[in-house]
């Protein structure tokens, strides 16, 4: 008999239609879940079979983090003051010429091992840089995604209504980051579009071409603030969405991140092309973007992920943190407790953000035969010591601390809450004389204390 690994929990939240099951275990063969049920009847069964976790831990599917920018791991804890447009004038425009394979590979590690801790194991992300020189920048985003042993869905934030951007330059980034993909076991590829106020008419087309002829999916930005909606409205006569509805952008898989400035017709135009919606709400919040109506999609059945957005706008790569405040903010937008729920929160953050991506067949719950993607947090932590309603104990109590294992495809990639692939220490010393060179570069010595003589940072 083939043997395995039984992951025992008090709680087995399998985010499927079995539910919770108390005192129960999930059995791991190879990359797969083999089987999963009551402890006494799978120890019973498979005798000869590894233990991990316990009789006091809580066992959850894996998280998917539904939106993020992997192109701001070295800029954390900058720019507060400013909304979303002031903000990418002032920090993102400027740093994307300079980003590099180098600065890719490391921001990744350094914001992937912050995710690993976090129960997150798939990361969406969506690389912002301007393409200027003849070496591709992106590639670096899947090599680091292979060590770390985080999956990954991939893309290029394509834009080109900055100066010194081409058409031929994204282009070509765009294929070389879905070649890295097809090389990678983990990673999978998505055509990026920024956002629709951020392309030209012809990279829109080309984008969407791109998407149809290689038959992958989309990752764009939607209507994250008002002044977007108004900027297309002006320009194009309708709002993104509908713009996107018009050209036929929704005919290919999409997930949209954001849509917080949304009307009933919009909603409808998700619901009927199948659109998923990645909720952002540290980062809207930050940004000062708004509220997504995720109580109102998610009762029309669109399939509403969580996302912890980039490092430079978040500005943790904390998925619980992410995953409480999606609840917190809902309640106090609608000034109603029943507006969402743990049950609801802990669903988004893992099937529902699978099924926003199209994966929720391989991936999102614990269920036979999917991927063997999990997490198991300590309940001898003083956090869970009494688990009075599990739900509630992992989206209210957990923090970073609880998450004792975490596992992506059978491999037990987080052990003792550290990371297991990468050396950490070794990342965070190699990061630091790239977010040096990378803000000198930028000219962004007025935001940050690292640009040294540059200027002096914002108080």
């Amino acid at each position: 008999m083939t043997e395995g690994t039984l992951v025992r929990g008090a709680h087995v939240l399998t985010s499927s239609g079995a539910g919770d099951i108390v005192d129960g275990a999930v059995r791991i063969v190879g990359e797969r879940i083999d089987a999963l049920g009551p402890w006494e009847e799978l120890s019973a069964r498979f005798p000869q079979d590894r233990v991990s976790g316990d009789a006091t831990a809580l066992v959850t599917a894996g998280f998917v983090n539904a939106h993020g920018h992997f192109s701001e791991g070295l800029l954390t804890g900058i720019g507060e003051r400013f909304t979303l447009w002031e903000w990418v004038d002032a920090l993102i425009g400027p740093v994307a010429p300079h980003l590099d394979d180098e600065m890719a590979y490391v921001g990744t590690l350094l914001a992937g091992i912050q995710m690993l801790r976090t129960g997150i194991t798939l990361a969406n992300d969506m690389f912002v840089c301007d393409p200027v020189g003849d070496r591709p920048v992106t590639p670096g985003v899947v090599r680091a995604l292979d060590e770390l042993g985080l999956r990954g869905v991939v893309c290029l934030g394509a834009g080109d209504r900055r100066p010194g951007v081409t058409l031929s330059a994204l282009m070509r980034e765009h294929e070389e980051l879905a070649s890295a993909a097809a090389s990678s076991r983990l990673s999978r590829f998505r055509v990026g579009v920024v956002s629709v106020a951020a392309q030209s008419e012809e990279l829109f087309a080309e984008s969407l071409r791109m998407a149809r002829d290689e038959g992958v999916g989309i990752h764009i930005h939607l209507q994250e603030v008002r002044e977007e909606v108004t900027a297309v409205r002006t320009r194009l006569g309708v709002s993104p969405i509908q713009h996107c509805v018009r050209t036929g952008l929704f005919e290919r898989p999409t997930i949209a991140a954001h849509c917080v400035w949304i009307d009933d017709s919009d909603m409808d135009a998700l619901v009927a092309h199948g659109v998923g919606v990645a909720h952002n709400p540290v980062s809207n919040m930050i940004l000062a973007s708004g509220v997504c109506p995720v109580a109102d999609l998610r009762g029309r059945g669109v399939p509403v992920g969580v996302g912890v957005d980039g490092p430079a706008s978040n500005d943790r790569q904390d998925m619980l943190e992410a995953i409480k405040t999606s609840v917190l903010l809902q309640r106090v937008n609608k000034l109603q407790a029943t507006a969402l729920s743990a049950r609801d929160a802990l669903s988004m953050a893992t099937v529902d953000g699978a099924r926003a991506l199209g994966l929720e067949e391989e991936l999102g719950s614990l269920e036979v035969g999917k991927a063997a993607d999990l997490v198991v947090f300590d309940g001898r932590s003083p956090a869970l010591a009494n688990i009075h309603d599990p739900y509630q104990a992992v989206v209210y109590c957990a923090g970073p601390r609880e998450i004792a294992e975490v596992w992506v495809a059978g491999r037990q990639v987080v052990i003792g809450g550290e990371v297991t692939t990468v050396d950490t220490s070794d990342v965070v010393e190699r990061s630091r004389p790239l977010a040096h060179d990378l803000v000198v570069r930028a000219g962004l010595g007025r935001l940050s204390g690292l640009a040294g003589s540059a200027g002096e940072p914002d108080t």
